[in-house]
């Protein structure tokens, strides 16, 4: 399977809330992405689906955050939440997602991609575990190794500190295991 991976279309939010719930099977990950979606968290417009037969199998969106860094507040950006339709998973098309993702968090000159999920699924996609690199999670229910980051080319060295997540993840409690957005 090889699906086409595009910037998702304004007139897709419904078919990707359907992507989202079936993927997470419940609605609080759908909530949590139509919030982002009309916040300022979301406006970066950097939403992707994976379309396949003229059907969408998939979702990855990253949103605005920011780095407490020493200095200054950073911009970074945070990939969630990243669906694919239980039909569709297993295929390649999550890893697509993240690196469609991620060329994009490039081009658009972020310095981080941050993101909470399995050490051995975005391990092997270049994610390392955050603490180890200087980073402190936003949320002590974020288990160590599920905190990931990738440094990007905009990055530099005095970039370290406390991940800020945006405030919907926070209202949709959309932070730690069995809440987590990947």
């Amino acid at each position: 399977m090889n699906p086409t991976i595009r910037t998702q279309r304004p007139d897709e939010r419904a078919a990707v809330r359907e992507v989202i719930t079936k993927a997470f099977h419940r609605t609080v990950v759908a909530d949590l992405y139509e919030a982002l979606c009309d916040a300022p968290a979301g406006a970066a417009g950097l939403s992707f689906v994976a379309e396949h037969d003229g059907q969408l199998v998939g979702h990855v969106m990253l949103t605005r955050s920011w780095l407490d860094a020493p200095h200054r507040l950073v911009e970074v950006l945070v990939l969630s939440p990243l669906s694919v339709v239980p039909e569709h998973q297993r295929r390649g098309v999550g890893a697509r997602l993240v690196a469609h993702a991620r060329r994009r968090a490039e081009r658009a000159g972020a310095p981080l991609l941050f993101l909470e999920g399995s050490p051995d699924y975005y391990g092997r996609l270049g994610f390392r575990t955050a603490s180890r690199l200087g980073f402190t999670a936003p949320s002590v229910r974020i288990p160590d190794p599920a905190f990931q980051v990738v440094m990007l080319p905009a990055y530099e060295p005095w970039m370290t500190g406390a991940l800020v997540y945006a405030e919907q993840f926070w209202a949709f409690d959309c932070v730690g295991p069995g809440r987590s957005t990947n």
